[in-house]
C-alpha cells in the first residue's frame, strides 16, 4: 500500500533523530544518511498501519542496518590507506543531534566517535543509544533482540572503555576561537618552543587523507613531535600549495564540540584539524583532509556565516 501523505510526514519528523543516532554508530555523514534514506525504503515498504510504535520501529530498523553497516565498514578499514577518522561535522550541523547534556555533547566528540571506533558493534549501539539518548535498557534489549541485563552489562563495559580514552574539557565557542587563535599563532611563527608550550607531553598528531590527500600513516607522539610537525605544516612551500591548489583561508569554529581550525578554498573546506583540549593543554591532533569525508562540511559551510579568516596559510 503506497504511503499516505500522513505516513511521511510521519518519517519526516523522524528524520533528525534518526539522522544523529545514525552518525554517531558509523561516524561517517555520507553513511547516516543512506542508513536513514534505507530505512525510509522500509518505512515505504511496510504495512505502517500495524506498526503501533513508528518510533521504536523506526529506531529498531536504523539501528539493524547500522550494525550490519559497521560490521562490513571494519573489514573496509582494515584496508584503508593510513590512518581512519570519523567524518566532522561543523557547529549548528543538525546531524550532531541533542546537546543539552553533557553525556549528550560528550557522545559526538570527535575523541569519543575515535575510541568507539575500538568498540564491537553491539557496545556502540547499547553506549549511543542509552548515553546520548536516553533509551532504556528495556527498549534496546528489544531494539538489539538481547535482554535488559544484557544491555545494561554491555552500556557499563562500553562506558569503561570510552571513559578510558577521552580526556576532554568542555568549551564555549569565544574559548574555542581563543585556542584555535593562540594555536595558529604558534604554528606560524617558525619556532617549536611556543608550540610544546600549548601540548601536553603526550600529545598526538593524526591525520586521514584515505589516500587521496597526503598525510602520514602513523600519529606523531609526544610534544616535541607534534610541534615540529605542526611548525613544518604552516611552513611556505610550493609543493603544498600543488597539492591543494592554492593558499586556503583558515578559520577558528568548533567541529563536534571541539575547537577547530576550519581550511577554505574557493568555497570548498579542504581540512578540518579538531584539537582536543584539557585542563593540561592540547594533547590531540586530528586532522581530517580526505575530501570524501568533507563533502557535508562544505554544504554546511556555504549555508553558513562564518565570519572573517584568521589567516590565510602562506603554504
Amino acid at each position: 500500500m503506497p504511503l499516505t501523505l500522513s505516513d511521511v510526514d510521519r518519517f519526516e519528523a523522524s528524520r533528525p533523530r534518526l539522522e544523529a543516532i545514525a552518525y554517531r554508530l558509523l561516524g561517517s555523514a555520507s553513511e547516516a544518511e543512506d542508513a536513514v534514506q534505507d530505512t525510509f525504503l522500509r518505512w515505504q515498504a511496510a504495512d505502517v498501519d500495524r506498526i503501533e510504535v513508528p518510533e521504536a520501529w523506526l529506531t529498531k530498523v536504523l539501528t539493524n542496518l547500522c550494525l550490519n553497516q559497521l560490521t562490513s565498514a571494519r573489514a573496509r578499514r582494515e584496508t584503508y590507506v593510513g590512518e581512519w577518522l570519523p567524518e566532522p561535522l561543523l557547529v549548528g550541523d543538525p546531524m550532531l543531534g541533542p546537546a543539552d547534556t553533557a553525556e549528550q555533547r560528550e557522545s559526538v566528540s570527535y575523541a569519543v566517535l575515535a575510541v568507539m571506533e575500538r568498540l564491537s558493534p553491539n557496545e556502540r549501539a547499547v553506549y549511543v543509544l542509552r548515553e546520548a539518548f536516553d533509551y532504556p535498557h528495556r527498549e534496546i534489549a528489544e531494539i538489539l533482540d538481547i535482554t535488559e541485563a544484557a544491555s545494561q552489562q554491555i552500556f557499563h563495559r562500553a562506558k569503561k572503555h570510552v571513559a578510558a580514552g577521552k580526556a576532554r574539557t568542555e568549551i564555549d565557542e569565544a574559548e574555542a576561537r581563543r585556542i584555535v587563535e593562540e594555536f595558529l599563532a604558534a604554528a606560524t611563527s617558525g619556532r617549536t618552543e611556543p608550540l610544546v608550550r600549548l601540548l601536553t607531553g603526550d600529545a598526538i598528531a593524526i591525520g586521514d587523507g584515505g589516500g587521496k590527500v597526503p598525510a602520514r600513516a602513523r600519529a606523531f607522539e609526544g610534544a616535541l613531535a607534534v610541534a615540529t610537525f605542526m611548525r613544518g605544516l604552516f611552513k611556505p612551500s610550493t609543493a603544498k600549495r600543488k597539492v591543494i591548489g592554492g593558499s586556503p583561508d583558515v578559520y577558528a569554529t568548533t567541529a563536534n564540540g571541539v575547537p577547530a581550525a576550519v581550511a577554505v578554498l574557493d568555497g570548498r573546506v579542504v581540512g578540518i584539524m579538531c584539537l582536543e583540549v584539557t585542563a593540561e593543554g592540547i594533547t590531540a591532533f586530528r586532522n581530517q583532509v580526505n575530501p570524501d569525508k568533507l563533502e557535508r562540511a562544505t554544504r554546511h559551510w556555504a549555508a553558513t556565516d562564518h565570519g572573517e579568516p584568521l589567516l590565510t596559510a602562506a603554504f
